[in-house]
């Protein structure tokens, strides 16, 4: 590792700054520069596994430790550039979609295009940037994508502070937005956390529709509807069908409450913009995708990782939470017999609209749903 130019010192201060200010012209709204010790961490990050927290994410488990030593991804690493960037766009309209059961809710991160390839371009590109600074440099850039808690990352670079639904939020701009990291191996001076802005709030535990934050900054994945609408591969356990309402991937309900969100800021980047066939979608429509339309849809987009049966699992739920109706009904019956992973999530759908017609029950609001849409539309928090 080279650490001059020209037979001159390198101005590691100066270059710090330099980074932040390339890092900004390159899209992110953020940067702040950390060192690799993560030891505070790996206490809380052993509990979690060791009460099966991350539920059948083995990944999480296989990598173990590892998570808390970006050292030993990228041997020689001396820092971490921690950067976020903002993905909210201007129409999210998260009031309008989450109280229309018969529309499909999909978290405002993946309306757009799939951020991981869009980020990981741009720390690609700060690394060589500093690189040919330097005149030599050994760089990874991560998002998301590595075995590597990038949230304690961003909380040491100043980024934010861990909220109790653990994302990381900040008072600038609350916490829709996304994190990336760049292991370097220059020693560069390091920034501050910031002081956490909490206190006795409780918002997100309470409005969490299935209890998964089962205690300040710990999220049990297995009653998480991000969880059971995207990484579990199998049947999603008939206890918390009813509570996913009409969410079909991802849910956003902790972030939504939350107040620092009036701060949050909207995204600058045309990537992230919804895509019509998935913004405020029809519920019924989704369902009757065959698996070429899903791919097309969803081409470039994080949703595509799920695949054509788990989409169908996830609207199938939506349905049976959705008002009765004979078209509803009919919809689900149309794809009886295609997977049995499938069918068991159509059966239940229609006992669900069996029960609700003979019941003369046209839809179910639940409490925390209403609760929500009433804090969004009063303004509490931002309706992008």
């Amino acid at each position: 590792m080279l650490w001059s130019i020209m037979s001159k010192p390198l101005d590691l201060n100066q270059l710090a700054q330099n980074i932040k200010q390339w890092g900004l012209e390159l899209g992110f709204q953020q940067v702040g520069i950390t060192d690799t010790d993560l030891r505070a961490s790996e206490p809380a990050l052993q509990a979690w596994l060791d009460k099966q927290y991350h539920g059948e994410m083995a990944w999480m488990a296989r990598h173990g430790m590892m998570r808390a030593r970006p050292h030993e991804l990228l041997p020689g690493t001396l820092r971490v550039i921690s950067v976020r960037m903002n993905y909210l766009p201007a129409n999210a309209a998260f009031a309008s979609t989450l109280k229309d059961p018969t529309l499909g809710y999909v978290s405002r991160y993946a309306l757009g295009r799939d951020y991981h390839k869009l980020l990981r371009s741009r720390l690609k590109k700060l690394g060589e940037q500093i690189q040919q600074y330097c005149g030599s440099l050994n760089f990874r850039p991560f998002v998301d994508s590595a075995p590597i808690l990038e949230r304690p990352l961003a909380e040491k670079a100043g980024l934010g502070w861990t909220g109790k639904h653990s994302l990381i939020l900040n008072r600038e701009a609350g916490s829709f937005f996304f994190l990336g990291e760049l292991l370097i191996d220059l020693p560069l001076p390091v920034d501050q956390p910031v002081e956490e802005g909490c206190g006795k709030c409780v918002a997100c535990m309470t409005i969490c529709p299935t209890g998964a934050i089962v205690e300040p900054y710990t999220v049990d994945a297995r009653r998480c509807i991000s969880y059971l609408t995207i990484e579990l591969e199998g049947a999603i356990p008939e206890a918390f069908r009813p509570l996913i309402g009409n969410r079909i991937y991802g849910c956003d309900d902790c972030q939504l409450i939350c107040p620092w969100n009036r701060y949050s800021q909207l995204t600058d980047e045309a990537g992230f913009s919804p895509r019509k066939a998935l913004h405020n979608p029809d519920l019924l429509e989704l369902f009757s995708w065959s698996e070429a339309q899903f791919l097309k849809v969803t081409e470039g987009s994080a949703i595509r990782r799920i695949g054509h049966l788990r989409w169908l699992r996830n609207v199938a739920v939506a349905l049976g939470n959705a008002p009765w109706s004979n078209a509803v009904i009919t919809a689900l019956e149309s794809r009886k017999g295609e997977h049995p992973l499938l069918d068991e999530h159509i059966e239940w759908a229609i006992a669900q609209q069996i029960e609700k017609r003979n019941a003369c029950i046209i839809e179910v609001q639940l409490p925390k749903k209403q609760r929500l849409v009433r804090v969004i539309e009063k303004g509490l928090v931002r309706d992008a």
